[in-house]
């Protein structure tokens, strides 16, 4: 993308006002928090900065004081989103992977992903919105960068055959695969969802077995 057209992107998500005071932060969390509930109840199309205003008990000018545009309150909780997945990948990176097995790595692994998605409001149809939205998708690549990136250094860590492409293309499936299932984990219900994360995690291990030095570990 042109450098001029990304500077113009920019300057449309970005919020209007960078809330310094106290008041000004509990504000633009808030409208985050609504949107985030609006986005679940009413999706991505129906979504409207008037539907948000109306919600907040406020004119949609004085919504357009902290953000311009219903994208960039997307942008933001997509940020949001980047933020806490960076953490979870630091904490996946941090895990002592010599001491542990294969098995032991995925179940801790895939659990602190699993903290994420449940933690997020709203995960599907951000994940969708993140995906389509052309303002939003350098959010989106910025997100499987990060996470293949970190990935294939975990994998190299582990002894895994390939060189760094190789290793990175290793990553791309597991957030894939771990991706999808998930979204399907926050949405089931108790049972469901348990059996769901379990076929998960057997998944993930029988597909890095495969490309471990000794498969026969």
């Amino acid at each position: 993308m042109p450098k001029e057209r990304q500077e113009k992107r920019k300057t449309a998500l970005n919020p209007r006002r960078q809330p310094m005071q106290q008041r000004a932060r509990e504000r633009t969390q808030q409208i985050l928090d609504i949107t985030a509930r609006l986005l679940e109840d009413v999706g991505i199309d129906d979504l409207t900065t008037i539907l948000i205003a109306k919600e907040l008990g406020i004119s949609v000018g004085s919504l357009y004081h902290y953000f311009p545009n219903k994208h960039s309150i997307l942008f933001a909780l997509g940020e949001c989103w980047l933020d806490e997945m960076t953490l979870a990948m630091n904490d996946i990176e941090a895990i002592d992977i010599a001491n542990l097995s294969l098995e032991q790595f995925v179940d801790a692994a895939v659990d602190r992903m699993l903290q994420v998605y449940r933690a997020q409001k709203a995960v599907l149809p951000l994940a969708q919105a993140l995906w389509s939205i052309p303002e939003l998708r350098d959010l989106d690549i910025e997100h499987d960068t990060l996470v293949i990136s970190k990935l294939a250094a975990i994998f190299k860590r582990m002894n895994f055959k390939g060189s760094k492409s190789e290793l990175e293309r290793i990553g791309r499936i597991y957030l894939e695969a771990t991706h999808s299932v998930l979204l399907t984990v926050v949405s089931q219900k108790t049972v469901r969802s348990k059996r769901s994360l379990e076929d998960l995690k057997v998944m993930m291990c029988a597909m890095l077995q495969q490309h471990t030095s000794d498969p026969s570990e």
